[in-house]
């Protein structure tokens, strides 16, 4: 008997439900920064973290580098990118099985420049790919691109 919550009755199966909730990370991790040179930080739920080399990146992430800065990631389907001089990049949305390679890979460079070898999901299907700047959406249809996104 629940002798916590007397009058509440779960299955065995529901208590199991509860227990793999409240265990597994609620945040993935989607890529790792590999490089780092100069300044650059991490903007997560409204804090500024420095960046560090073996960092783990989570959706909705912000690089930023500053006038010395330069990052390079590696995503989880092996997507590689790196962030020149002041340059900011949002991580917008990632969906990765590794299993059947497929998924969904979209960022925005606010500013600066980046240059991409694309990985799994892109192989896998090329438009399941983008990044967006201020003034164009880039859709992947090759396996490496550079991209610059004025002030």
């Amino acid at each position: 008997m629940n002798t916590v919550f007397p009058r509440l009755r779960l299955t065995r199966s529901a208590w199991l439900a509860l227990a793999l909730t409240v265990a597994l990370p609620a945040v993935a991790e989607i890529g790792q920064i590999k490089t780092r040179k100069g300044q650059v930080s991490v903007e997560r739920k409204g804090q500024l973290l420095p960046a560090e080399v073996g960092m783990q990146l989570e959706l909705a992430d912000t690089l930023k580098t500053g006038a010395d800065g330069s990052v390079g990631i590696t995503m989880r389907d092996n997507s590689l990118l790196s962030a020149g001089p002041n340059s900011i990049l949002s991580l917008e949305r990632f969906d990765f099985d590794a299993t059947t390679s497929q998924g969904r890979f979209d960022a925005q460079l606010q500013r600066g420049t980046l240059a991409v070898v694309s990985g799994r999901i892109a192989k896998q299907s090329p438009q399941a790919m983008t990044v967006r700047t201020p003034s164009a959406q880039l859709g992947v249809r090759g396996t490496d691109f550079v991209v610059s996104a004025g002030e």
